[in-house]
């Protein structure tokens, strides 16, 4: 087993329970981590035997640019189910960050991580 790993995908969404939130949107920052098994492609050193990471990050910008949801929570999770439609995917851990969130203190940070197995 091994793990590929996709940190920083920055994707225009409009997520949040707030109107303004849903109106003008922000940026929100994706971390993914799959466990596979690396064996079959490093053996052939074919893309076609592993996740491909550049397919696999549009698929999870269109979900983040898509339909709004109120919770990240709810996003977090749509993205996990995304990743494990790979049926190569052992686990799938899902980070997502809302850096711009509207709290009204200094913060460096707001995520959720949700996480798939099978």
């Amino acid at each position: 087993m091994g793990l590929i790993r996709l940190t920083g995908l920055r994707v225009r969404g409009h997520h949040g329970v707030f109107d303004f939130e849903r109106r003008d949107g922000q940026d929100f920052v994706v971390d993914v981590e799959l466990e596979l098994d690396l064996a079959p492609a490093a053996a052939s050193d074919d893309v076609a035997d592993t996740v491909h990471y550049g397919e696999l990050a549009s698929r999870l910008a269109v979900i983040v640019a898509g339909p709004a949801v109120n919770l990240l929570e709810t996003l977090a999770d749509r993205l996990v189910a995304a990743c494990m439609e790979d049926d190569r995917v052992a686990r799938a851990t899902v980070t997502v960050h809302k850096p711009q969130a509207p709290i009204p203190l200094s913060f460096g940070d707001v995520s959720v991580t949700a996480t798939g197995r099978r």
